[in-house]
């Protein structure tokens, strides 16, 4: 192939340049110099050091597995692979899971993009949350993939949320590769999990092309994948020429330019960005657009800039990217997720982004506690409400309403850690509010109180299995099947969505912290009768004042304290679960009479247990109808809501 030499005359000095496009149309004279205006399949080097690919050379691919299967390690042992990183740059674990959230709970909660090349192809990779709270993140970016990586556990084979999220990816026509991962487990059944996931795809009704799926082999943590999982390699090389292979190259359709907007990114200096796969047409940096927004208005815009996703940062473009690109627009203002960037002259919009409805709510108000404002920044009605409205532009499975109060809130989630990590995010930011008991969302179907059920997966040693189903069908939970697998047992249930509120302690506390758990939406099902909710009352502190370890001890035997000696507390804080079914007003504040008389046993030594500390998920499924937790950024606390005894009396009669 002939090579080319180009002069770049810039600001009065030569340089030189050689390099060999596949193709090219013409060579054009402007005043920075010389550049080569390539054809559409050809790649170009540009002034500032990036790469245009051929669309033909991109694989668009989302990873998608039930939680903790391994799909961010995954991505890490791909970017090592690559080489993205200096041989001395020391980038640690979990890569992509940079939220501190995250990280914490050894969870993926946000979609994140990243891409590698990999052979001359660039592959754009999504990774996506495992847990089925966070499936409206998983819902949003799947149409940005041409393919999806499905990453199933080799010992624990396919859980709740693989099915859920397989089906999403079926339903669009996703291409799949099944890798089924952490082979190197004691006891594990790779075989056995590959018929599973087989089976499970067949009973999607997958079309024929999808269920003639490769499937690698492999352990993430030990970086290696192979067609066999009784022969090891020593990279994971296997599993990208798997990718490039059975990936098709993304699809162009003709016509004028669509994007719909998957992702919102944000930088404080240039504000919201838009980020989205180009399905049909082009689009550079300069050019007029329209924004079509969900309710069918049409806004017009100019992209101001193009970035392109490039190893885990973004790079300014000034050359035009073409369809089956995923890049980030910034120019369109007033967007959400959902809305189409389209021709400035002949705009047409794609069909919305469709995610599942939520199935749970709870009230959200500002603070009004005697302890209010004291270590919150964010305390007003007017912060709490920008502050959730905020959240649901990026957010599709979050909704929320205004009340008849303008102090109140109602917001809708996909379940109770849905909405923790929403009210953890606040407090780390300043945020100080409070929370009603979580409800779950009914529907009259045909006349019929319906409720949303889920579909429960508990895997425990065989010795707790009987435990697991007594904790479940007091909750109103159906037993679907039972598994046995060598040591353990997989119990399946149908149970209804508000009987999982608050049973995972005791689950994990019944199997000595041995159970996995989990669950997916299975549907909407006629009302299934009453629960029993939480049997013990609460003890009420009677006055405001620092609690003191003499009255702590003289109380024990009423029950399980809350809090410690020292601590403040007010009153109408539930301090403590009381032994008994009913709610008991104590006084911790009362101090020991001194005197110059002694007596024998009066002046024994206090020994106080520990005291019981929830997190906020524990926090927010234990509370009551007539409780609220309080959040702020240093403390959770529960209280009544009417903090006046006297007061609670008299609602209690009205009631």
């Amino acid at each position: 192939m002939k090579c080319i030499k180009i002069i770049m005359l810039l600001c009065d000095h030569v340089f030189f340049t050689t390099f060999a496009p596949p193709k090219l149309k013409t060579i054009v004279l402007i005043p920075q110099g010389w550049f080569v205006i390539p054809s559409r399949d050809c790649f170009l080097s540009s002034a500032d050091g990036i790469t245009q690919v051929n669309m033909k050379d991109i694989r668009n691919i989302a990873i998608i597995a039930h939680v903790d299967h391994g799909k961010t390690t995954l991505v890490d042992r791909i970017l090592y692979q690559v080489n993205l990183f200096r041989a001395n740059q020391q980038m640690g674990d979990l890569i992509l899971d940079s939220n501190d959230l995250e990280r914490e709970r050894g969870i993926t909660i946000l979609s994140k993009n990243v891409s590698v090349r990999y052979k001359g192809v660039k592959i754009n990779i999504i990774d996506t949350p495992g847990h089925s709270d966070f499936g409206g993140e998983v819902e949003r970016v799947l149409n940005m993939a041409d393919g999806v990586l499905l990453l199933v556990d080799a010992f624990e084979g396919p859980m709740p949320q693989t099915r859920f999220v397989l089906d999403k990816a079926l339903e669009l026509g996703k291409i799949p590769i099944v890798v089924i991962n952490k082979v190197d487990k004691p006891n594990c059944s790779p075989d056995e999990v590959q018929e599973a996931v087989f089976e499970l795809m067949f009973s999607l009704d997958a079309t024929e092309a999808q269920l003639n799926f490769p499937t690698v082999y492999g352990s993430s943590k030990q970086g290696w994948m192979s067609a066999d999982w009784r022969t090891p390699t020593t990279d994971i090389s296997f599993l990208l020429d798997t990718i490039i292979s059975h990936i098709p190259p993304p699809a162009t359709a003709p016509g004028t330019l669509q994007l719909q907007i998957s992702s919102l990114d944000y930088s404080s200096y240039v504000g919201r960005i838009a980020v989205g796969r180009i399905s049909r047409g082009s689009v550079k940096a300069g050019d007029s657009v329209s924004l079509v927004k969900n309710d069918g208005t049409i806004l017009k815009s100019v992209v101001k800039e193009l970035y392109l996703f490039e190893g885990l940062s973004k790079e300014k473009v000034k050359y035009e990217v073409f369809a089956g690109e995923i890049c980030a627009v910034l120019g369109p203002e007033n967007f959400d997720i959902g809305d189409t960037i389209a021709d400035a002259e002949n705009p047409e919009g794609l069909k919305r982004i469709s995610v599942d409805e939520p199935t749970m709510s709870m009230v959200f108000t500002i603070n009004n506690s005697p302890f209010a404002g004291k270590e919150g920044i964010y305390v007003t009605s007017r912060h709490l409400r920008d502050r959730l409205f905020h959240e649901t532009e990026k957010n599709l499975a979050l909704r929320v309403e205004e009340t008849a109060s303008p102090d109140t809130f109602n917001v809708f989630g996909r379940g109770i850690l849905h909405l923790a990590i929403l009210v953890e995010t606040m407090r780390r930011e300043g945020y100080e509010f409070q929370m009603g008991q979580p409800k779950i969302i009914t529907r009259m179907i045909d006349g019929v109180l319906n409720e949303p059920v889920e579909n429960l997966k508990v895997q425990v040693p065989e010795a707790f299995s009987g435990k697991v189903i007594e904790i479940v069908t007091k909750r109103r939970g159906e037993i679907v099947n039972i598994e046995p697998k060598r040591d353990r047992i997989t119990v399946e249930f149908n149970i209804p969505a508000r009987g999982l509120i608050g049973i995972r302690n005791p689950i994990l506390t019944a199997t000595e912290g041995e159970a996995i758990i989990g669950h997916r939406l299975k549907g909407f099902e006629p009302w299934k009768g009453d629960m029993q909710g939480r049997i013990n009352g609460s003890l009420i502190a009677m006055e405001k004042g620092q609690a003191i370890s003499y009255s702590i001890d003289k109380l024990q035997d009423r029950g399980k304290f809350f809090i410690e000696p020292g601590d403040e507390i007010y009153a109408g804080q539930v301090i403590g679960e009381h032994t008994r079914g009913n709610d008991i007003l104590i006084n911790v504040i009362k101090t020991k009479k001194l005197s110059n008389m002694r007596a024998t046993g009066s002046d024994d030594k206090a020994v106080i247990y520990p005291a019981v500390k929830f997190s906020l998920e524990e926090a927010m499924e234990y509370i009551q109808g007539d409780e609220y937790a309080e959040v702020t950024p240093k403390s959770i606390r529960i209280r009544k809501i009417i903090l006046d005894e006297i007061e609670r009396k008299r609602a209690e009669k009205k009631s």
